[in-house]
């Protein structure tokens, strides 16, 4: 769950905000550097899940947001704030 919550909430945020400010994300590279996640609820196999994500500071090439995961049924399933740097390589 944390790994989802992070490919959305860090990778796609940080995507959409690189592609906002017309910088390319050819040879993007992303490392998280910290989490801290709460976990409320199970989530079963084939269930699915609605991630969102609110930027807490996108500065210095670090992104840092908070992200909560609903169930099918609006539930909340986990919460947590996560962290990550963004790199952009010429290769």
């Amino acid at each position: 769950m944390t790994e989802c919550c992070a490919q959305i909430g860090v990778v796609c945020l940080g995507i959409y905000l690189l592609n906002k400010q017309s910088i390319s994300t050819h040879g993007l590279q992303i490392g998280m550097s910290s989490y801290e996640m709460e976990f409320l609820l199970p989530v079963l196999p084939n269930e699915t899940v609605t991630v969102t994500s609110e930027k807490v500071y996108f500065r210095f090439s670090k992104l840092k947001c908070k992200v909560n995961m609903h169930n099918a049924d609006g539930k909340l399933v986990c919460k947590g704030t996560l962290s990550g740097m963004l790199k952009i390589t010429n290769e």
